[in-house]
């Protein structure tokens, strides 16, 4: 009895540290909660993230047109081994199938992951100017080229 009530206390300590983590790293990341708001000379793109009750963090990207929302991605920001992973699922690319990149630096004004294996990018980085600015960008080689596009996004709500 003793065995499994300390087996037990083991346990409860480890997902309760575990759990902690989990919430520690994505909590770094909530600054994006919100909706962000890209001009262009073609129109305006939006990215919306919302906490979940998973915990993680779920973001969308997408363009208003007429009475229509067009959405181009959806995103998950998911901690899993004391990592940040940010997995964005892109319309009419790679399957439809979501693609894992890995958080290579997390700060409190400073997000950046990486998949190296990937086509392009290969780099996503978001760089928090304000509480009401962001600047994100994607690089990395296309086609053994280097590329990158950057988006000033200013906060909507």
């Amino acid at each position: 009895m003793k065995t499994i009530l300390l087996l037990s206390i083991i346990s409860l300590i480890i997902f309760s540290s575990w759990t902690r983590q989990t919430k520690d790293t994505v909590l770094a990341a909530e600054w994006l909660v919100g909706t962000w708001e890209n001009k262009t000379a073609k129109g305006s793109t939006y990215e919306t993230w919302t906490k979940s009750v998973r915990g993680e963090l779920l973001g969308k990207s997408y363009m208003l047109k007429t009475a229509d929302t067009l959405v181009f991605e959806t995103i998950r920001l998911v901690a899993e081994n004391g990592k940040l992973l940010y997995i964005p699922t892109v319309k009419n690319q790679n399957n439809a199938l979501p693609v894992r990149f890995v958080s290579v630096k997390i700060t409190p004004t400073a997000l950046v992951f990486e998949n190296v294996n990937h086509d392009f990018p290969q780099k996503i980085t978001y760089n928090k100017i304000t509480t009401d600015s962001l600047v994100a960008e994607i690089s990395g080689l296309k086609n053994g080229t280097p590329r990158s596009a950057t988006f000033p996004m200013k906060r909507v709500k």
